[in-house]
């Protein structure tokens, strides 16, 4: 496979050598687009139940990406929000501004801007050439860390491939000075048409080959979901956004020494692991990556393959932030990018919200939210199947990942759901079918069991619809309802 000119596989945004690369970061707040009704820092939206949910302010959002810049250790040297009437085409900014961060930028020796929206090719261009310094927008900075927390080669296959999808419009002519500073995966350019052409075939038949990978990585993720299906136990996927708590949790209930950091992304591979509930019946817990505000398309695409753990769920359990001020925008960011990868209106499995990180609270607005969430669930699970994407009735639990506190009623709440998807059905058994008994007892709960006049056995059990159609499957035998 050709190597595109002016990639070199050791040329990274990351420092190499222990250097912190000096940035500056930027939040362009477009007040233009409340207006129009699109999505804007500090603005209001509408849910799909009718309930208005207020976005983050534009420090927010500067706070936000100021963390992702320092998940990549870089060094923050300023960070400012830019108001803007409008986005100019060319340079997203006006003239006097670009010739402003210019100079600051220069006097300072900052070697890396950061934009924290998307930039188009030519944006990112002109920008560069301004500033002569490399240029990264959200999305580019959200590739960049996942391209460095990606550890096994399922990761690095779909953080490469959402990369060079992410670059694939990018190839632009005559990066000339800017040449040496571009690196990393996908970060590409070419002293004229004729390479620019040339890297363009290189790209696609890279990105070819990458795509047949993850695809080989989708059979076999779905041999693994069947050969689970024949040790039947419920799959619960925790899902929410980055550094909501999702590995300390899924580390409290499985102590599988999951890596997690108070960092975002710190979790990119899926893991999974046996839990024990209190009734003694085992789920398998399911720890995804984090999502986040304008997730990156590319990388959406690019993780499906992983986020199919999600839709293969039994129960999905959305694990918030609750410490955080915009634990209501993240909330409906984690719908939005669920919908994106098919849980749709339609879908109506249970659902979970933990609300998390309590011990961050100060003591009168947690005794407050455990007040009106004892309230909300009646003192009891009372659980509701709902469309995951719209405000699901679904039980609200307060936990603290980091303690324990309230894990024990969140693994009740499980306990009841699954109990609730089981239904009572009558088995008629030979004397001599001991491996199906066997079955029944491991996978089922057994009500009662007696032998008939004529030898067989009549087992009364509660089993779930997948039990039941995996126990017809196994030994040709009919569960009837009882």
């Amino acid at each position: 496979m050709g190597k595109i000119k002016g990639q070199r596989d050791s040329d990274h945004v990351l420092p190499m050598d222990g250097h912190r690369i000096k940035a500056l970061v930027l939040h362009p707040n477009v007040r233009a687009n409340v207006r129009a009704g699109q999505s804007s820092a500090g603005s209001r939206r509408t849910t799909g139940a009718g309930k208005e949910v207020h976005d983050r302010t534009p420090q927010r959002y500067l706070e936000e990406v100021c963390g992702l810049a320092r998940a990549i250790n870089l060094q923050i040297v300023e960070s400012e929000i830019v108001s803007l009437k409008r986005r100019l085409p060319a340079t997203l900014f006006g003239k006097g501004k670009v010739k402003e961060l210019g100079d600051r930028q220069k006097a300072r020796d900052i070697q890396l801007v950061i934009v924290n929206t998307t930039l188009t090719p030519i944006q990112q261009r002109n920008l560069e050439r301004a500033w002569s310094t490399k240029v990264l927008d959200r999305t580019g900075l959200i590739l960049e860390i996942f391209g460095a927390r990606a550890r096994t080669k399922e990761g690095r296959l779909q953080v490469d491939l959402a990369h060079l999808t992410y670059q694939r419009s990018r190839l632009v002519r005559s990066w000339t000075h800017l040449e040496r500073q571009r690196g990393g995966v996908g970060f590409m350019g070419g002293p004229g048409e004729t390479q620019i052409e040339a890297d363009r075939r290189v790209l696609l038949q890279k990105i070819s080959r990458l795509q047949r990978d993850l695809n080989a990585v989708k059979r076999t993720r779905q041999l693994h979901r069947k050969a689970r299906q024949k040790v039947p136990y419920p799959v619960i996927a925790l899902v929410g956004y980055t550094n909501a708590g999702k590995s300390t949790l899924f580390n409290q209930l499985t102590k599988a020494g999951v890596s997690a950091q108070d960092l975002l992304f710190v979790t990119l591979d899926p893991t999974m692991r046996k839990c024990h509930l209190p009734s003694g019946s085992k789920v398998i817990l399911s720890d995804t990556v984090g999502f986040i505000a304008d997730l990156p398309t590319e990388l959406v695409a690019a993780f499906r393959a992983t986020l199919e753990e999600v839709l293969e769920a039994d129960v999905i359990v959305h694990v918030r932030d609750i410490s955080d001020p915009d634990s209501a925008a993240q909330k409906q960011d984690v719908l939005h990018v669920l919908k994106q990868i098919g849980i749709t209106e339609e879908d109506r499995r249970p659902v979970i919200e933990l609300l998390n990180k309590i011990d961050l609270m100060p003591e009168d607005e947690r005794l407050r939210l455990q007040t009106s969430m004892n309230r909300q669930n009646g003192n009891g699970p009372g659980i509701e199947q709902t469309p995951f994407d719209t405000e699901p009735d679904a039980i609200q639990l307060t936990v603290s990942a980091l303690t324990g506190d309230g894990l024990d009623a969140f693994l009740a709440a499980l306990d009841d759901i699954l109990a609730r998807q089981k239904s009572l059905r009558r088995i008629d058994l030979d004397a001599i079918d001991g491996a199906a008994l066997a079955w029944l007892h491991q996978h089922g709960d057994i009500v009662t069991t007696r032998e008939n006049s004529d030898g067989t056995i009549h087992v009364v059990v509660r089993l779930t619809e997948k039990e039941i159609g995996q126990f017809e499957k196994r030994f040709n035998t009919q569960a009837k309802p009882h």
